[in-house]
């Protein structure tokens, strides 16, 4: 029999749900849409179903999420964390508990599918099991949602004869059933939990009393937006902030591999100690990086920076604050403030002005650029004197004595030589006696004996007491070995802070049982295993990651994605056009002439070489300026370390010989004269067309905006029904669409690839940082960066963490003949091994590429050669501890974080 219902005459849900569900047997579901339905209705009536209750709903996840579970799970959360439920559920804690506790018991089933395998699920109905075994269906507008069994005008209508039960059951099981149906993620079974017991607290001062960094975490965009935090980055941002909390600070050295997300863990641990103090944090990072820094710090975790342009503060919405001389960089208006290195190695005015202040923290990305410029081997008098530090080491040696706390953030702290790795410990250990202990300890007056035992190159006689003097000075913690570090430092009086155990203390020792225990661990073992380098530079490698089994979910900290790499072969170099190969003969030529007239750098020497190695618009858009003004050459090219010799250059270079600009008139000629396709180009349509590499995704890389802006122009006409992305630095960033440019924001085009909107992104190196692409399975380099580091982070943008692949595509393309095929051929059997033992290629191998354009080729070798031929010593600290964090229900208010954030420099 058919019963109607309508909300205008009865309330629906005391009316119809209440009465049905009662005592049922079991009630299954067609709900609607996921994110506005399910969660609102948990009352006496469900929880009175004796049954399973059942429900499915429809949600913005693709089929594309749904190929593996974890892809599936990962994209259910990020939905979740979008509608902000933390939002949306205030004062529900005893609803939310009750719907808890049905999800964990398994009572309730819910499902969810795709919303473009069967378009929007706009049809309702359900049926149930009644108590007495009779069932009956119904159909009608109702979702589960409050509002619309008690609020809404909504009309329902009830059947229970078989032949609608069977119809509307029919109808169910074929989504219940259906391939792309998965079941609701653990991760919202949990947050549903989390939020029933939510409690905020309004304050900064309040949240300093009992300071848990997971209640400034867990609702940050990095948790709620992306896939929240992994083990191994939780576990450094509460070492470091447990440290800061000390009186001595926390010291590091972050040295984990590309793509292990070292950005996001130095800027939690930032702003926990801009939260935690009142004095101001200051972020130094190569040029290139400076917007990317402020980006992430506001897109992933909500943080209020400003930017030092050279000329004033740029705030997080862009708001310049007017200049008012060198004096205007010490009123940063927010307490984060990032700068560029190139102030520092160009020595400008204000790096006194910074020195003048004191800090909570100092974070330095790419601190390996902080280097002595001579290395003396073979004796201890290696000590990095004034004289022999460049600007930025010397800077930050005197800026660690001004700060509380100081990170040090490089994939590779050993380039060349171990000692770099002494010198960062070295710049940590100002005025800090826990990273090298006192100025009297061993560790820093012996720098080269140091590194000699921790290789083995040395080792102490056994009973030789003089083995005392390393491990006192510093003496480890008491959490390092709690058995007898922790035991000596009590009966010692050492306070939390002591890092010197005396020798008087030792010999009022003797003769007791504390003797003895200092006895059985002073030997070499001890130092190899406890030592200031081990305790100071924290280095998880990918290796490590993926084959160590985390104990709480027993599969690896990290999904391993292995890489399949095109391009390396001889005969996969491309063969160069008669045309292009003419035109790259007076590439070479012009590049040589500039070699006999003008002195030192190699930079713009070589650029036209790179450039028309990258693409022919390229190679020609350059040769161009060069003939009118060198001044138009992009910044965009260069680093800002090399920023100040390569002004000298330019200034000897401007003036081109005859010789020279006959050189560039005929390679523009060449380019001109042919009407052929780009070969990088034709080789880049293949893949994607013929090798199919569109349907996984790809990211195309360049260095230079003019090759990124050809390369998607025309991909965009020959892919007619395809959107091609650009991203690139500024606001460069957009879509093509049929060959036609809409200007798009970078964050708009992360979000597009996200959600599978863009298979085909073309990027400059803009997007070789803090740029994740898991959703893309294959890159192509365009060209090779003459810089290895760029490479390595160009393949950390799909080679990473949440990555849905577990291959990755990646090719490099090169010309035969070219300079990047010499240096290949040069570097092939090297870079491997190199790689392997370093965990990325060392920046200094750039000066291969210039030594070789330069035909140079024996300097080349030499370059090549000091490169050491294993690893110098072993970085241990691998440690991956469990932080949990994520059932933290007590929140620092987003608003009130916000607020002190934005207080300024004082």
């Amino acid at each position: 029999m058919i019963y109607r219902y309508s909300s205008r005459r009865q309330k629906l849900d005391k009316a119809f749900l209440d009465e049905k569900l009662r005592g049922a047997l079991a009630y299954d579901r067609i709900a609607g849409y996921f994110s506005s339905s399910i969660l609102e209705v948990v009352g006496e009536a469900l929880e009175s179903v004796e049954g399973i209750i059942r429900v499915v709903c429809n949600s913005e996840l693709s089929k594309e999420d749904v190929k593996t579970a974890k892809a599936a799970m990962e994209a259910q959360r990020r939905e979740w964390c979008e509608s902000e439920p933390e939002n949306r559920f205030i004062n529900a804690g005893n609803r939310l508990e009750k719907l808890y506790n049905l999800l964990k018991s398994g009572k309730l089933q819910i499902k969810v599918v795709p919303n473009d395998v069967f378009g929007l699920i706009h049809g309702k109905a359900g049926v149930i099991t009644l108590k007495d075994g009779r069932k009956t269906s119904f159909i009608g507008s109702v979702n589960e949602t409050s509002s619309a069994w008690r609020l809404n005008y909504e009309i329902l209508w009830e059947d229970d004869s078989e032949e609608a039960v069977n119809w509307v059951q029919e109808e169910f099981d074929f989504f219940w059933n259906s391939q792309f149906a998965v079941p609701l993620s653990d991760f919202i079974i949990e947050d549903i939990k989390r939020l029933s017991k939510r409690k905020v607290i309004y304050s900064v001062e309040e949240w300093r009393k009992n300071p848990d960094p997971a209640s400034t975490v867990i609702e940050s965009p990095v948790y709620r937006k992306e896939l929240g935090l992994w083990e191994h980055q939780k576990y450094f941002i509460n070492l470091a902030f447990e440290d800061h909390k000390k009186s001595y600070g926390a010291r590091y050295v972050l040295a984990d591999m590309v793509g292990l997300g070292k950005t996001v863990q130095l800027a939690m641990a930032a702003q926990l100690m801009a939260l935690y103090g009142d004095k101001p944090i200051l972020i130094i990072v190569p040029k290139t990086l400076l917007w990317q820094w402020q980006d992430e710090l506001y897109n992933l975790l909500d943080m209020p920076s400003a930017v030092w342009t050279g000329r004033e503060w740029v705030d997080e919405n862009g708001l310049k604050y007017p200049s008012n001389g060198d004096i205007s960089i010490k009123k940063c208006p927010r307490r984060i403030g990032i700068i560029s290195q190139g102030l520092i190695t160009a020595n400008s005015p204000v790096v006194d002005y910074l020195l003048s202040l004191e800090y909570e923290c100092v974070i330095v990305d790419e601190a390996h650029r902080a280097r002595r410029k001579k290395y003396n081997q073979g004796n201890d008098k290696t000590i990095a004197y004034e004289s022999n530090q460049n600007n930025l080491m010397r800077f930050l040696m005197e800026i660690s004595k001004r700060t509380k706390s100081m990170l040090l953030a490089t994939a590779t702290p050993v380039q060349l030589h171990p000692i770099e790795a002494w010198d960062l410990l070295e710049i940590l250990s100002q005025k800090n006696d826990s990273v090298l202990g006192s100025k009297y300890s061993k560790w820093r007056t012996q720098p080269e004996r140091a590194l000699n035992l921790l290789l083995g190159n040395e080792e102490f006689e056994e009973f030789d007491l003089s083995i005392i003097d390393w491990i006192r000075d510093p003496f480890p913690p008491e959490n390092e070995e709690e058995i007898n570090f922790a035991i000596i430092r009590k009966r010692a009086g050492m306070k939390e802070d002591d890092f010197v155990l005396s020798m008087d203390v030792i010999e009022s020792m003797k003769n007791t049982p504390d003797y003895r225990k200092l006895g059985r661990v002073v030997n070499n073992n001890t130092i190899k295993l406890y030592n200031p380098f081990i305790r100071h530079i924290v280095r998880r490698t990918r290796d490590f990651l993926e084959n160590t089994i985390n104990p709480e979910t027993n599969e690896p900290y990290l999904k391993k994605v292995e890489v399949k790499l095109f391009g390396e072969r001889e005969e996969e170099a491309i063969v160069l056009p008669p045309y292009l190969k003419k035109a790259y003969g007076y590439a070479e030529a012009f590049s040589v002439l500039l070699q006999k007239r003008v002195k030192g750098g190699g930079f713009l020497k070589t650029l036209l070489l790179k450039r028309v190695g990258s693409t022919i618009i390229a190679g020609k858009n350059t040769a161009e300026k060069m003939l009118s003004n060198w001044n138009l050459i992009e910044e965009d090219d260069y680093e800002d370390d090399d920023a100040e010799k390569i002004n000298e250059e330019r200034e000897e270079i401007k003036n081109l010989t005859v010789e020279e600009k006959e050189c560039l008139k005929r390679f523009i000629e060449c380019l001109e004269n042919n009407q052929s396709k780009d070969p990088k180009y034709e080789l880049t349509l293949k893949l994607l067309i013929d090798d199919k590499w569109i349907e996984r995704g790809c990211i195309i890389f360049s260095q230079y905006y003019d090759s990124a802006f050809f390369i998607a122009e025309n991909l965009s006409k020959d892919l007619k029904l395809e959107k091609i992305g650009l991203y690139a630095g500024g606001d460069k960033s957009g879509i093509f669409i049929y060959g036609v440019f809409y200007r798009k924001t970078k964050e708009e085009i992360k979000q597009m690839v996200r959600k599978h909107e863009l298979r085909v992104l073309v990027g400059t190196d803009a997007a070789s940082e803090g740029l994740n692409l898991q959703t893309l399975g294959c890159l192509i380099n365009l060209d090779l960066p003459w810089n290895p580091t760029r490479l390595e982070q160009r393949k950390g943008r799909i080679q990473r963490i949440g990555q849905i692949y577990d291959e990755v595509y990646i090719y490099n393309m090169r010309y035969k003949d070219s300079v990047e095929d010499r240096v290949h051929e040069l570097l092939s059997t090297r870079l491997e091994n190199i790689h392997n033992l370093f965990g990325q290629i060392p920046d200094v191998l750039e000066d291969v590429w210039v030594k070789v354009a330069l035909n140079e080729i024996e300097e080349a070798k030499h370059i090549i050669d000091a490169v050491p031929k294993q690893h110098p010593f072993e970085l241990r600290y691998n440690q991956v501890k469990r932080i949990k964090w994520e059932s933290c229900a007590t929140i620092l208010d987003s608003n009130e974080k916000k607020k002190c954030l934005m207080n300024g420099w004082k």
